[in-house]
């Protein structure tokens, strides 16, 4: 093994055991900028900014919060980014286009290959795709249950919703849903998952255990699309951004209704909420900023500029 694999090695290693100090760090992939904007979230000020790669999108933490991996989908790689020192200490290679992914409690990135109509799952110890498992077509979300028995993976053109047994790594159900899926969260303890569809232009509450559709609510808001979902840590509330309309949607986690909604940045498509649930934050693709929002009083207090066309967030908190 070569030195810099066994360096990389123990750093994943030791990165799943131990549990870091917070940094506070709020990380922005910029697509047309190919770089990761990196923002102290106690103060809203830009600390740095990591030229990442090409078409950055997808981005999330290590269990511990030690390690940010981006997907950098116009190299077919996801970056590991050290979050302590901001220096890239790697990359792997999950297959073509690798545009979002989720993060098992294990470790190991169960990555949505659009291009290729499959999910791979990949071991950031060894660098290696150890499992690829074909789904629908154009897969984009990717979500992995708290206990991490299975993980979904909704496919847009195929409007359906794939739940995968992470045991055997086989399909186990395939749930159809509004047309273009792309956003998809589970409940605290697993029992039930969001999904919301882009065209179809609603939410639907999926049981797991059922494996079925037994809630859904229709979006009624001007220029509304339907896209990233964050889930209250009380299970209460579920927060949706919806792109061309540029707000958050608050709703009713039971029942769906929409209670309010708050103006953010335009185009507003990834998001991310703080631990205590105190705050959300939002990239507004076309504005090229971040939105700090209030959940307390539903007002965004900030706009942070970034780089051009911030799609995905991640916080270290």
């Amino acid at each position: 093994m070569k030195l810099k694999q066994l360096l990389l090695s123990s750093l994943v290693l030791v990165s799943t055991s131990v549990w870091a100090d917070p940094t506070y760090r709020l990380f922005v992939t910029n697509e047309k900028s190919d770089t990761v904007s990196v923002i102290d979230s106690r103060t809203g000020i830009l600390e740095t900014t990591i030229e990442i790669g090409k078409r950055p999108r997808g981005i999330g933490l290590s269990p511990d919060q030690k390690i940010l991996y981006v997907a950098i989908s116009g190299e077919d790689a996801i970056a590991m980014v050290d979050v302590a020192t901001l220096e890239i200490i790697g990359k792997l290679e999950p297959g073509d286009d690798p545009e979002t992914f989720d993060i098992h409690p294990n470790g190991n990135l169960y990555v949505s290959n659009e291009d290729d109509a499959k999910v791979s799952v990949v071991n950031p110890e060894s660098g290696k795709v150890i499992h690829e498992i074909k789904v629908g077509l154009e897969p984009e979300p990717v979500a992995a249950s708290p206990t991490g028995d299975i993980v979904l993976v909704a496919s847009e053109s195929t409007n359906m919703v794939h739940i995968i047994d992470t045991s055997t790594h086989k399909v186990v159900a395939n749930i159809l849903v509004g047309a273009r899926p792309r956003g998809l969260v589970f409940s605290s303890d697993g029992s039930l998952a969001y999904v919301s569809s882009e065209i179809g232009n609603e939410v639907a509450i999926i049981d797991i255990e059922k494996r079925e559709i037994i809630k859904k609510g229709a979006i009624d808001l001007p220029k509304a699309k339907p896209m990233a979902l964050v889930l209250s840590p009380d299970d209460k509330v579920l927060y949706m951004t919806t792109g061309r309309a540029s707000k958050v949607a608050v709703l009713d986690a039971e029942t769906l209704e929409l209670i309010s909604t708050t103006d953010v940045g335009k185009r507003v498509w990834g998001a991310v909420l703080s631990r205590d649930g105190s705050t959300l934050y939002t990239a507004n693709g076309v504005s090229h900023t971040v939105s700090v929002v209030d959940t307390a009083t539903g007002k965004s207090t900030m706009e942070i500029e970034v780089g051009q066309y911030p799609w995905g967030v991640a916080l270290d908190d």
